[in-house]
């Protein structure tokens, strides 16, 4: 993964645009329904684009991001982070173009959803349900809503037709149309200001291997034309969002088929919302970070050592892919993924951290990830506030050597047995320099008795000088 410093520097420069109008309505939006998924900075970054936009409804002036700096009082990393979020959740399309002038960045602003499209994506009202709990929910819902409130019965419409008020084909209409057809049609290098219905979050389809899902169905009961296009984008969908294998998704799939020889996409996503429900109790997905937020990440240049390299792997790989690697390739259980999740939401640990303690849990057991166990470390690195993936390498060396301590000062004379095998990172600032510590205490003692037999020598020889005088 590219580094802010390689993707954007202050003197690079850009303009707003925008896909459309953006409205005041759009405020509350975004505040409301997109802030608690993205957080106050990527607002903050969205609506002071939006202002440099205003001025000049579809176009900015050129601006530098220095600039962008000083307006947010935050880093080029916070603007960076901020903007990958945007693109992500589908508020911002970012264009870049290089010359011998420098670089220059094109960003343009998407509307968000309305109301309705949010609370019934499917994905992104999942993800809010979870982060502010049902009461606000249920609020939000209220407040971006209205009830409905039937006409009465006793009332008769008589609203007029277009063609039961106005006449048309006036003499001479048609020769006036072929005189001004020019005028009437639109100009080719101009558009209209408007704005068009925003698409909701998609997962890529071509994430989700459809052909072994097609495998799994026995073709009399699913035939493959029931697996429309739009039903695959629920499937891929259901499945980033749950975490859903393609054997997996098969029988809620089945469970979907109506008498039409058709999938439900309600009961799709009924079947697949309950399922995790049921297996995470009650619980519902969080949105997260996939890799190390670029704020935390501490390996910024090129890396050369092992353990250089070794940081840059951990901030920039998926902690589900640490786990199955660490594990010889064997995907981790609904259990293990159930806990990863948990203290990255409960403990906010950035995955990076999440990556380091993976690795000393297993190394450490014998390849079992307990919970109570996992959560000890989580919580202790919670609380001193690590946040770095070096960080969090000090901190397991310096709990290693603080175990091996007490073990050397305990009382029990038996010699005590380590079982665990730790990861070999452990060993370049603990162990080693336990070793280096122990020479330099053996060279010290050595030195020690050497000087004290020189002593005792010189003492010999005095005396032996007396006796024979």
């Amino acid at each position: 993964m590219a580094q802010h410093w390689q993707e954007l520097i202050p003197i690079d420069r850009y303009l707003v645009t925008s896909n459309g109008l953006l409205h005041e309505y759009d405020r509350k939006v975004l505040t409301f329904l997109y802030q608690p998924l993205i957080g106050s900075t990527c607002l903050s970054v969205y609506m002071t684009l939006w202002a440099e936009l205003e001025e000049n409804k579809l176009w900015s002036e050129s601006s530098t991001h220095h600039l962008l700096m000083n307006l947010l009082s935050v880093n080029l990393k916070d603007i960076y982070e901020a903007r990958l979020k945007l693109e992500g959740i589908g508020l911002l399309k970012t264009y870049v173009k290089s010359d011998e002038s420098g670089r220059s960045f094109i960003y343009e602003l998407t509307p968000p959803l309305n109301p309705e499209q949010f609370f019934l994506d499917g994905m992104l009202n999942i993800y809010l349900y979870r982060k502010i709990g049902k009461n606000h929910f249920s609020r939000l819902k209220r407040f971006f809503s209205t009830p409905k409130k039937p006409l009465d019965e006793d009332y008769l419409e008589v609203t007029r037709e277009f063609q039961d008020v106005f006449a048309s084909a006036t003499p001479g209409s048609l020769q006036y149309m072929q005189e001004h057809a020019e005028d009437l049609e639109a100009e080719s290098d101009q558009e209209f200001i408007g704005r068009m219905d925003q698409k909701p979050i998609q997962i890529d389809t071509r994430t989700f291997d459809f052909d072994l899902l097609m495998a799994g169905l026995n073709e009399s009961l699913v035939p493959q034309k029931a697996l429309t296009k739009k039903v695959k984008e629920v499937i891929s969908n259901l499945a980033f969002l749950y975490g859903i294998s393609p054997i997996e998704m098969k029988n809620f799939v089945l469970g979907a088929i109506n008498e039409k020889d058709e999938i439900d996409i309600e009961d799709l996503r009924k079947g697949a919302r309950d399922w995790y429900q049921f297996e995470n109790y009650d619980q519902l997905p969080s949105l997260i970070n996939r890799t190390q937020p670029a704020v935390h990440q501490v390996q910024l240049t090129e890396p050369k050592t092992q353990e250089e390299k070794l940081i840059r792997y951990y901030e920039t790989t998926p902690p589900i892919v640490i786990f199955k690697e660490l594990s010889g390739g064997v995907e981790p259980s609904a259990a293990n993924l159930k806990i990863l999740e948990e203290i990255m939401i409960k403990y906010k640990l950035p995955p990076g951290v999440v990556n380091v303690l993976i690795e000393v849990v297993l190394r450490k057991t014998d390849m079992k990830f307990t919970k109570g166990f996992v959560e000890s470390i989580a919580s202790h690195w919670a609380r001193l506030k690590i946040k770095s993936v070096k960080e969090a390498m000090e901190a397991a060396r310096k709990e290693e050597r603080s175990f091996q301590e007490s073990k050397k000062t305990g009382k029990s004379t038996k010699k005590p047995i380590r079982t665990e095998v730790l990861p070999d990172w452990f060993d370049d600032s603990g162990k080693t320099s336990d070793k280096s510590n122990t020479k330099a205490s053996d060279k010290a003692d050595t030195k020690d008795q050497n000087t004290e037999l020189e002593a005792k020598k010189r003492a010999i020889e005095e005396k032996l000088k007396a006796f024979r005088k």
